[in-house]
């Protein structure tokens, strides 16, 4: 896979003082963590969230764009959400992953969605972001984090797949957040993720650990 790589010290710098877990992670199939690291405003901001097998919590959210989108509207489709972050340095790389993997699965019918749950960002920065780097998934937009906190929504990118309205995954979209791996030594949780479910499989692997900037969530009133 090809990988966008911020450019210049200021990214490199930022990659290395971020809330980040950057070391490959062994997968768990207990409910996922954070970590010390990863996700340390998510984390306290963010419910307990959804759990496996259980229904997916269902949502209205329009995109960058103003389309409306509401989860319950594919409740016979196989739903992937992916917290997104225009500004994260970890996300960023990840962005031809994730348009490898949609380019992939949308041709069987997969729909895939970015959700945006920082405080503080714009539809138009967004619409700026999907087209510098041709993302080609739609942003939503959950600005006061409702949804990221009905999901327990830690980092970016942190990934739920739902099937036909029920959650079957959840968490990191590979073993590799760093980039760092040789290609025989990337284990793709989400493309294991989907390729059972189209076959009618149980995941192999049902939850592991996000990892990625923490999500920032706008402060609630108290």
């Amino acid at each position: 896979m090809q990988t966008l790589r911020p450019a210049g010290a200021f990214w490199f710098l930022a990659v290395s003082v971020v809330g980040v877990v950057l070391a490959g992670q062994e997968p768990t199939t207990k409910p996922a963590s954070p970590g010390p690291k990863a996700g340390a405003e998510g984390a306290t901001a963010a419910s307990a969230g959804v759990k496996i097998a259980q229904d997916a919590a269902d949502f209205a959210l329009d995109d960058c764009n103003g389309k409306p989108e509401k989860l319950a509207g594919y409740k016979d489709k196989v739903v992937v959400l992916v917290w997104a972050n225009k500004d994260c340095p970890v996300f960023r790389p990840c962005v031809p992953d994730i348009k490898e993997l949609h380019k992939k699965y949308a041709a069987k019918g997969v729909v895939w969605l970015g959700i945006d749950s920082t405080a503080g960002h714009t539809p138009e920065q967004n619409v700026e972001f999907v087209k510098q780097t041709e993302l080609t998934l739609p942003i939503l937009m959950d600005l006061d984090g409702k949804v990221a906190r009905a999901y327990g929504a830690k980092t970016t990118p942190h990934v739920f797949v739902i099937n036909k309205g029920k959650l079957v995954y959840m968490g990191a979209l590979h073993n590799n957040p760093s980039h760092n791996l040789a290609a025989g030594d990337v284990r793709n949780y989400v493309d294991e993720a989907l390729t059972a479910v189209l076959a009618g499989k149980d995941v192999p692997l049902a939850e592991t650990t996000p990892w990625g900037c923490g999500v920032k969530y706008r402060e609630e009133k108290k």
